[in-house]
């Protein structure tokens, strides 16, 4: 099962989160039928966002990752909760690309770099908390860098990585790592982690070696005295359900929900994130308008 941990240096200067995110990737691979550079592209976006749902400190609350950068797998979004579940999708599973000139896919080109990149942090408190910063590469890890440098203010490491077989695009690694120097950081600390960071090596690399996600910190936090603060198994799930596609059917026009369904006498409602699909009979349409037309 895959893990995730969070780790502090003993003075509180500077926090690390590490997570093996192999089968939450390879579940949303499955449930999508990704291509090899849209499983990578999707795949660092639900381990991304695993970590900043595992730094929410409010059971409940979720955030929300979404970059379009007008590439060709167009929006690509990612949900987790405060222990770092996560579901996801992308607008194009099936996109292919040529490998980059050194082998690996081209992810940048995939997602796009002209586009915004949207988080948005809901504590179930009314007005959820919306940053949004401009794409720097496409790639994912680097625009999670840039959106805490930007947006929050806070200095930041992000290293992400979903390593596909380019034989057998089943077989799969991912994982990743989220440092951040914390206030009141000693400018020494700083130094010091800048060239462990320098050493690092890719997340997948670390994987491969059999280090697991306390040794990636370990390395990360090399010089440092390291707490692990806490541990989390984490999945992909999906909390769709039927109240939940009724409840958005509820936000159309009681003209537009009968008109749903079509010449087949009924609706199919397919969720977005896990593939599953809800059928409504015209007389399930037939209440929900009911329903409407009695709230207006």
């Amino acid at each position: 099962m895959d893990r995730i941990i969070r780790c502090i240096t003993s003075d509180g200067g500077i926090m690390a989160a590490a997570i093996d995110s192999t089968y939450l990737v390879a579940t949303a691979q499955q449930i999508h039928k990704t291509s090899a550079v849209a499983t990578a592209a999707l795949g660092r976006l639900l381990t991304g966002t695993s970590i900043m749902g595992s730094m929410l400190k409010k059971e409940g609350a979720t955030v929300t990752l979404k970059i379009n950068g007008k590439g060709p797998l167009g929006t690509v979004v990612a949900v987790a909760d405060s222990k770092g579940n996560c579901r996801g999708y992308v607008e194009h599973p099936e996109v292919e690309l040529p490998l980059k000139a050194n082998g690996k896919l081209d992810v940048g080109g995939a997602v796009g770099n002209d586009g915004i990149l949207g988080v948005i942090r809901d504590f179930g408190e009314g007005n959820p908390y919306i940053g949004q910063v401009e794409i720097q590469s496409g790639e994912i890890a680097e625009d999670i860098t840039n959106y805490y440098a930007v947006s929050e203010q806070i200095p930041t490491v992000c290293a992400l990585g979903v390593l596909v077989d380019k034989t057998d695009t089943r077989r799969i690694l991912a994982g990743g790592m989220l440092i951040q120097v914390l206030p009141g950081a000693n400018p020494e600390d700083t130094d010091k982690l800048e060239k462990n960071v320098q050493k690092l090596e890719p997340v997948t690399s670390m994987l491969a070696k059999g280090m697991s996600i306390e040794d990636m910190c370990r390395t990360a936090l090399n010089g440092f005295e390291m707490e692990i603060l806490d541990e989390f198994p984490v999945r992909y799930v999906c909390n769709c359900s039927l109240e939940r596609v009724e409840r958005a059917l509820l936000t159309l026009s009681p003209e537009e929900i009968l008109s749903l369904a079509g010449d087949e006498g009924f609706a199919e409602i397919k969720c977005q994130y896990c593939g599953r699909a809800y059928q409504l009979t015209k007389q399930d349409l037939s209440r929900l308008a009911d329903q409407k037309n009695q709230n207006k």
